[in-house]
């Protein structure tokens, strides 16, 4: 599984963060470097810095927009030290852990970790399934990139393969755990009856259009049935979502007369 890990770094400034992130990933068992518009790369400090992991280096891929270095990822997670203005789903680095040990096993997840200086802008936070943050001293929250990819991959080789010795399983338990600060979504969750008006709307409006035939619809309508009450929606994303669909329905040619 840990094969399926990949590592993007993106906007890196310093040559020798890269470096110390190839490192701490070889330590792990982790292999996958991305690189996404490096401003010095390569760079003798970064293969300095590698100390003994130069094979990471030298399969690393380069790129210079962060879709190529998505491009087949499956679960996409962004370094986050702070709340943006619109709440995301957060993980601690432990619940990270225990998510991809949760998982199928053929999935191709990718960590963001950010600029040296401001991290991940919010659009690139927004193509993210997940946020993680690092619980740290509130008093300084500071953290060095590679020390970061350290300590994720640390986490996800422990969830993954476990502790070898075996004495550790009970340090990980709930009463040991740094609680991240609570999450205050920003609108509340979409009621039963919201999320079902929703859905008949949809349909209705797939139908008009053509998409499905209301007397032969196939798996359609269950499979999306299925990814709406999946992703949870709010109130607000009810009301854009109906919105929008609305707007779609206007610009429909009017139903055919019947005979």
């Amino acid at each position: 599984m840990l094969e399926h890990i990949r590592i993007v770094m993106v906007g890196t400034t310093h040559p020798g963060n890269i470096g110390a992130a190839a490192r701490a990933m070889n330590t792990m068992g982790l292999s996958d470097l991305r690189l996404v518009a490096p401003l010095h790369y390569p760079h003798a400090e970064a293969s300095s810095r590698a100390s003994g992991s130069a094979h990471i280096l030298m399969q690393a891929q380069v790129s210079d927009s962060l879709d190529e270095a998505l491009a087949d990822a499956t679960l996409v997670v962004g370094t986050s030290a702070r709340q943006r203005r619109i709440p995301w789903p957060c993980l601690s680095p432990r619940q990270l852990g225990a998510r991809v040990a949760e998982g199928s096993g053929s999935e191709k997840i990718a960590i963001l970790f950010g600029r040296e200086d401001r991290g991940l802008t919010n659009d690139e936070l927004h193509r993210c399934h997940y946020h993680v943050a690092i619980p740290t001293n509130p008093d300084y929250g500071v953290l060095n990139v590679a020390a970061a990819v350290q300590l994720l991959s640390y986490e996800l080789r422990l969830a993954l393969l476990g502790d070898a010795e075996g004495d550790l399983a009970p340090l990980r338990d709930s009463a040991h755990r740094m609680p991240l600060p609570e999450l205050e979504w920003d609108s509340p969750r979409a009621g039963a009856a919201e999320v079902e008006q929703f859905i008949g709307h949809f349909e209705r409006a797939i139908s008009a259009a053509g998409f499905i035939d209301p007397a032969a619809p196939g798996h359609v309508m269950t499979r999306m049935r299925r990814l709406f009450q999946r992703a949870h929606p709010d109130q607000v994303e009810i009301n854009i979502l109906r919105g929008i669909l609305t707007q779609f329905e206007q610009h429909l040619p009017p139903p055919a007369p019947q005979d």
